[in-house]
């Protein structure tokens, strides 16, 4: 059976063409990044105070859990997106959301923050994952950084507006269930705005596809795999870079609330510094996405690595607030960088044919490194302490920066 193939013949590629459908892709994926920030400031806190736990391995086992299944849940979002349509994979992954603020808020002992974890990390995948193709469908090849700053900015502004008024509602009425109804209305106002207002992009796709010729449209997943994994030195150094990157997030997920709450912060203040890192991130991507369409990607990924490297440094380093914050900037600015560059990279080199499947790939190693960060984060902090899981993820960025110098090309089209 032959796959249709068929281009709606209003389908046109551009940014400004499909400003209404892309500004509404813009707004679900913010609220696919409040789903995380509703919980950043506040499960930490949640393992140590309400059920007692002190083994940071085991505490940020949610984190693994969570990086595990959205890697998982990248792939399936990417083969499912280039068969069967881009809306209904996007309705899926918030059909997985609705239980999450809820077993959070009744949550009898660790297993259900686990469990919570394992939705949202479907949740995450199969939504983000959609909404960045779907916006690489609509802009086509010419707005291709523009539109992923776009995407990634609106995702991360989201998680760090939420982590702030999470902390603040913790701070202000207790650690549940004020900052997860939160969750509760995100869920229930992106599911609304999928099912009657979002439209199937995969016609932009096919009417791209007409006019690509950098690679064979007929590859098989397991092809796909190979190039995003190792063959192609781009694709390979982007999943690279991604799983570094999200190590980074991952470990600050877990080990920077401790860290700060160690040193006598309050929750309030402890929210402002875990809001600043994803703020500097989403807000940075406006400007760095389009940069990437002019300067090209290498060296804002290779420039933002190396920024990651120097602010794990300076938190590690610092012990007070004003020391953090610089820290938390620094890291912000760096992944600002790196990110839309990054997504940028796969859609320069991916077919339209098989783009689902290359971004879901890249995407399954780029979140594997939530898991990575948790379990070294957590190993390392339960033998030498929480700053020297600080100083590991320096290092461990400095490496990926170079490793990026060596290996990754320039893909920018121009």
């Amino acid at each position: 059976m032959t796959r249709r193939t068929t281009t709606p013949s209003a389908a046109r590629l551009g940014l400004r063409e499909n400003a209404g459908q892309f500004a509404l892709l813009v707004a679900v994926n913010a609220l696919v990044g409040g789903m995380v920030g509703q919980q950043q400031t506040t499960l930490p806190l949640l393992a140590t105070q309400e059920f007692g736990l002190d083994g940071y391995a085991f505490i940020f086992t949610y984190i693994a859990a969570f990086g595990v299944t959205k890697a998982a849940a990248n792939y399936v979002a990417g083969t499912l997106s280039d068969r069967i349509g881009r809306k209904r994979v996007l309705l899926a992954g918030w059909l997985f959301a609705l239980p999450v603020p809820l077993l959070i808020i009744w949550a009898p002992n660790w297993g259900w923050i686990i469990l919570a974890n394992v939705l949202l990390g479907i949740n995450q995948g199969l939504a983000w994952s959609t909404t960045v193709t779907m916006k690489v469908d609509l802009v086509g090849p010419k707005q291709r950084g523009l539109a992923m700053g776009f995407n990634e900015a609106a995702g991360y502004g989201a998680v760090a507006v939420t982590s702030l008024a999470a902390g603040w509602l913790a701070d202000q009425f207790g650690l549940r269930p004020a900052p997860f109804l939160l969750g509760v209305a995100y869920t229930i106002l992106a599911l609304a705005l999928v099912l009657f207002f979002v439209r199937e992009t995969r016609g932009h796709a096919n009417l791209e596809a007409q006019a690509h010729a950098n690679q064979a449209a007929d590859l098989t997943s397991a092809q796909v795999f190979g190039l995003t994994t190792w063959r192609d030195p781009s694709l390979s150094s982007a999943s690279q870079v991604g799983l570094v990157n999200n190590l980074n997030f991952g470990l600050s997920w877990g080990v920077f609330p401790l860290l700060f709450a160690s040193r006598g912060l309050e929750i309030a203040q402890i929210g402002i510094l875990i809001a600043l890192y994803p703020a500097v991130w989403g807000a940075g991507q406006l400007l760095t996405g389009w940069l990437s369409d002019r300067w090209g990607r290498k060296r804002l990924i290779t420039t933002g690595m190396l920024t990651q490297a120097v602010g794990m440094a300076v938190i590690a380093l610092s012990g007070e607030f004003l020391g953090w914050a610089f820290g938390a900037i620094l890291l912000g600015a760096g992944t600002a960088m790196v990110y839309p560059a990054l997504l940028a990279v796969v859609g320069d080199v991916a077919h339209p044919a098989w783009r689902g499947r290359a971004i879901g790939i890249y995407r399954v190693w780029r979140d594997l490194g939530y898991a990575f960060g948790a379990l070294v984060g957590g190993l390392i902090a339960s033998t030498l302490g929480l700053t020297f899981a600080v100083w590991g993820a320096a290092a461990l960025s400095l490496v990926s920066a170079i490793a990026a110098i060596v290996r990754l090309r320039e893909t920018n089209p121009r």
